[in-house]
């Protein structure tokens, strides 16, 4: 008897266990299933709203490009603008230059006409006076030269003179003359300049010799020709070796 009473209160016992269980697992579930169906709604409106995020990302991007496009063509229309516009300001400058020049030309032009009929004279007296005139002034031009040359040859003529009387008077040469060495001979001291009697050198100038600005010797020409001369140390002046290159200058410019 006390073994069926246990029996069948085990059973009792199982059965209200199996009743809270199921109970408890049914709450469980029900909980799970409302989860699952929250989520599964959050999942598809998230989904929706990635769907529409997508499709403004791509309208977007399509606005970005027009707008990228639209700015380098607005570059491009300003760049040309700027172009045209300092292409027309060169233009306006241009202009205005040459209607300055133009006006200056007619003022000097009506200056010359005043001038042309104030002296009375004809076309053709004008136009004999200006050939007399130019011939005139081929005369004077001519006549300049010759007395430099006649100048020039007085210079050494007096010079040599100097020398053979035995004048001690150094001679002067012209302030602005510069010349190079572009021959050493360092076995007999002498040196050949490419400056002569066209640029001014005279026979038994002296020259000074430096080079970086340091003074390198003194020279003395004792022959000259056209375009170059030659020079020889002169004695107790050589400072160092003079080489190709070096500058000379007047060591007695005229003043």
């Amino acid at each position: 008897m006390l073994i069926r009473i246990s029996l069948i209160l085990a059973v009792i016992a199982a059965l209200a266990v199996g009743v809270v269980n199921f109970v408890f697992v049914k709450d469980k579930i029900n909980t799970l299933v409302t989860d699952r169906n929250t989520n599964r709604d959050g999942w598809h409106a998230t989904q929706a709203e990635l769907v529409q995020t997508n499709k403004v990302l791509v309208k977007t991007q399509g606005d970005l490009k027009q707008t990228q496009q639209d700015l380098a063509d607005t570059q491009a229309d300003r760049d040309k603008a700027v172009a045209n516009a300092l292409a027309q300001s060169k233009r306006a400058d241009q202009l205005s230059d040459k209607l300055a020049k133009t006006t200056q030309e007619r003022d000097d032009a009506q200056n010359d006409l005043a001038a042309y009929k104030a002296t009375g004279l004809s076309a053709d007296q004008v136009a004999k006076l200006n050939r007399t005139l130019k011939d005139t002034q081929d005369l004077v031009q001519v006549a300049k030269q010759e007395y430099a040359v006649l100048q020039h040859e007085r210079d050494r003529i007096q010079n040599r003179l100097d020398k053979y009387e035995g004048n001690s008077t150094d001679v002067v040469l012209r302030a602005d003359l510069k010349g190079k060495i572009v021959v050493v001979d360092p076995k007999w001291d002498f040196v050949v300049l490419n400056i002569g009697d066209d640029q001014g050198v005279k026979e038994n100038g002296e020259l000074l010799v430096s080079r970086d600005g340091k003074l390198v010797a003194k020279v003395i020409v004792r022959t000259v020709e056209k375009d170059r001369c030659i020079a020889n140390i002169v004695p107790g002046w050589k400072l160092g070796e003079m080489i190709e290159g070096d500058e000379v200058s007047p060591a007695h410019p005229a003043t």
